[in-house]
């Protein structure tokens, strides 16, 4: 492959994946008016940018190394890797953000597109151990016969009656039984209390067959969360498909980084403990009756890791573990913790050759030491943070990585061949520098392509005028003032996006009884059910934090005006962005240019993303945020954005919806 420059200067017009396009230029025929897609796929729209997107990939796939693709919605990004993925023959590793996009790839848009080539490749989608049944778990819970209320029993007959016909086992085909359902925790495995090839049901494990059709497929569909799990720890049996793939790629590549963060790190959840107290009594019951002792212990661990939850305070709070870690109820909590997982894991060292699930409960309690005496032990690891997390009931306390760029790029390495990374978002301006630095990539391809939609003549960037700054108290007063008009004018049919749930409750306490449309709130039903009743109504507002700002698609008149309360910059208070913060300051580098401002772009163009997802859609989007027009750094934002008009005068707005 052609030699790239250490940081190319990414774009459609010096972009090295261009220079080397042509070597692919047959795949773009694939995506063309006259191509096999365009015969097959029902209303199929040749767009040039997801041709030249096809042209990049078939070439890194030929010559091997990374292309970064920023692909603007409506590119059609899906079907400009998967064809030319197909069409080469390599073995390749397709990893989504989301176990939603996970399943919407590998049962819709990969057969389409493998229908279309008449593509012999073998295909499988994979997930972690969570997503499917454990028919051992299954079996304990239906032999203990005890569950907490009428709801579980209920819920528990319908998993043994789907248990019965599955095939595959996902519990995603479950859809009578809610996702919250504490049953799922204990009819499905995780990497700490699955029995692996000493379990009594392994010939029939559901996890088992998905992990070998995995092995013999030529094209497999997996999630970040995955590949990252697999890539850091090596436990979940994944490490043996990396040697054989040939090409890797990640779609909604703009989470990795975080992600990726996450699993290079060591975390200790109280619901660890209290499901490893929960499995050690099912398994005394089962293999160790005569020990009465190893039950008393269990049940003392999870006594104290209530005892830990209370110390942590009533409050949900995310801080660094610095600034408890000296108080004297959390010292004796940990102390009594540590104590009581040492004396768990003594009784089970002498119970475990009596069974498997005993001898599994033993590793775990080993385990469980060792992340605890990471996430609370008092020695300076440099670039990482020690932190905790209490919400509701459940606390976790982590030890993370500040910077995990080193340890990426050395797992890419030893992994040649072609690594792809795409996403609506992944570009701040013309720039990739921000998320290439947070993965380590060097030598890479580069290649921006705009959106195919019209922006000029469908959509309307609005500025309200005279907002107090973000910082007033009266900041979200002003801004829903300023919103009642434009949502009269768009006749509901809105999202309005927050950056934190203090501003949301706010707004559903000041927006009740004030509008004539249908309110709908995060957290009163499931995201999905929201989303349904949302485009049900057709003219709906819907108020949504962090989960509604990416991975939503809602097309049509349904949503017809986004409104985003602030620029979501991530809070300095957060124990992680705070110490990354200052390890950069340590540097000699800028953390608000460096970190915090691209962060932000990628962040903000996510929630612009939701306005506009179909070529039909028009909409106005209104940004409240005043810094946008009067900081130094506003200007960053606005060019990261689609070309839309821009306006401060609410007739323009009125305007552009009564055009309707």
């Amino acid at each position: 492959m052609p030699a790239a420059p250490r940081k190319p200067r990414p774009g459609p017009r010096s972009s090295r994946a261009e220079a080397v396009a042509g070597v692919a230029v047959g795949v773009a025929e694939l995506l063309g008016p006259e191509g096999p897609l365009a015969r097959c796929v029902l209303n199929f729209a040749p767009r040039l940018s997801q041709q030249r997107m096809a042209q990049a990939v078939g070439a890194i796939l030929e010559d091997g190394g990374s292309l970064i693709v920023e692909a603007g919605t409506g590119t059609g990004k899906t079907f400009a890797y998967l064809a030319p993925a197909l069409l080469s023959g390599a073995r390749t590793l397709i990893s989504t953000g989301t176990r939603h996009l996970q399943d919407q790839l590998y049962h819709q848009d990969l057969p389409v597109v493998r229908r279309a080539l008449k593509s012999p490749a073998r295909v499988a989608l994979l997930k972690g151990r969570g997503n499917y049944c454990c028919r051992y778990r299954l079996q304990l819970v239906e032999r203990e016969g005890r569950l907490p209320s009428r709801s579980q029993v209920v819920e528990l007959q319908r998993i043994l009656r789907w248990a019965g016909r599955t095939r595959s086992g996902d519990i995603a085909e479950i859809t009578d039984v809610p996702e919250s359902s504490p049953l799922w925790p204990r009819v499905t495995s995780t990497v700490d209390n699955c029995l692996g090839p000493d379990c009594p049901r392994i010939e029939d494990c559901f996890f088992a067959k998905a992990r070998l059709d995995a092995l013999a497929a030529d094209v497999l569909v997996i999630n970040h969360h995955l590949f990252c799990a697999d890539l850091a720890l090596r436990e979940t049996g994944f490490a043996e498909l990396l040697p054989g793939v040939e090409a890797i790629v990640f779609d909604e590549a703009h989470q990795l980084p975080d992600i990726a963060t996450h699993f290079f790190g060591r975390s200790l959840s109280g619901r660890q403990l209290t499901e490893l107290a929960r499995d050690t009594v099912v398994e005394q019951a089962r293999d160790a009756a005569d020990f009465p002792e190893l039950r008393r212990r269990a049940e003392a661990l999870a006594a104290v890791e209530t005892v830990l939850r209370e110390a942590l305070g009533t409050v949900e709070r995310r801080a660094p573990w610095r600034e408890i870690a000296e108080q004297p109820a959390v010292r004796e909590a940990v102390g009594q913790l540590t104590e009581a997982l040492d004396r768990l894991r003594e009784a089970l060292k002498e119970a475990a050759q009596r069974g498997k699930g005993l001898e599994s409960c033993r590793r775990r309690a080993e385990d469980l030491m060792q992340r605890l005496a990471a996430v609370t032990g008092e020695e300076r690891l440099p670039d990482t943070v020690r932190w905790f997390e209490t919400r509701g009931r459940g606390f976790t306390l982590s030890l993370t990585p500040l910077d995990i760029a080193s340890a990426f790029r050395t797992r890419m390495e030893a992994r040649p061949g072609a690594w792809i990374f795409t996403s609506a978002t992944l570009a701040v301006g013309e720039n990739f520098e921000h998320f290439a630095g947070r993965l380590g990539l060097r030598d890479y391809a580069a290649l921006r392509l705009d959106s195919p939609f019209d922006f000029a003549r469908n959509t309307l960037l609005y500025h309200p005028p005279g907002l107090p700054e973000p910082i007033s108290p009266q900041y979200t007063t002003a801004l829903l003032d300023a919103a009642l008009p434009v949502l009269q004018a768009s006749r509901g049919r809105a999202f309005l996006l927050f950056t934190s749930y203090r501003a949301l409750r706010e707004a559903e306490e000041r927006l009740a009884g004030r509008l004539e449309y249908p309110l709908l709130v995060q957290g009163a039903a499931p995201k999905a059910a929201l989303l349904r009743e949302f485009r049900a109504l057709g003219n709906a507002v819907l108020l949504g934090t962090a989960s509604f700002w990416e991975g939503v698609d809602v097309r049509g008149e349904a949503l017809s005006c986004v409104i985003i309360d602030r620029l979501p910059f991530a809070s300095p208070g957060d124990p992680v962005v705070q110490a990354r913060i200052e390890s950069l300051r340590q540097r000699g580098e800028d953390p608000f240019r460096s970190y915090q401002l691209p962060h932000a772009v990628i962040t903000l163009k996510q929630g612009v993303g939701r306005l506009i997802r179909d070529v039909t859609d028009r909409g106005v989007l209104m940004l409240c945020d005043p810094r946008l027009l009067t900081k130094f750094y506003g200007r960053a934002f606005l060019d990261s954005l689609p070309p839309m008009p821009r306006t401060r005068n609410l007739e323009r707005v009125r305007a552009f919806f009564a055009e309707e």
